[in-house]
């Protein structure tokens, strides 16, 4: 899967400054936004990682959208496979996202 050349960049500075762990814990994560939209992330400290978003400075698009709740996640041991999964849910559908955290929604 080819990456872009701004995740490209920030990778190669966290190695340089030895930000970068390729293994440890790291968890995707899906929030359920206050407007009711879904956001996906990784992170290896997902409970800071929510607090951040919560308090605004996480993520731009959840900016305005909070406060947000943690409605999926799962954890991995390699930053490579939590990576590639993230990027597998966010091209997902929202129903296929919807599925996925196990709601089911009543269309009328």
């Amino acid at each position: 899967m080819p990456f872009g050349a701004g995740f490209i960049f920030i990778l190669k500075a966290m190695v340089r400054n030895g930000n970068f762990k390729r293994s440890g814990k790291f968890w995707v994560y899906i929030l359920e936004c206050s407007d009711g939209t879904y956001y996906t992330g990784y992170s290896s400290d997902i409970g800071k990682r929510i607090e951040l978003h919560n308090k605004g400075r996480g993520a731009k698009y959840i900016r305005g959208r909070g406060p947000v709740k943690l409605v999926w996640s799962r954890k991995y041991s390699y930053f490579r496979k939590a990576f590639l999964e993230e990027k597998r849910i966010q091209s997902l559908t929202r129903a296929q996202k919807e599925e996925l955290v196990g709601i089911r929604c009543i269309r009328l």
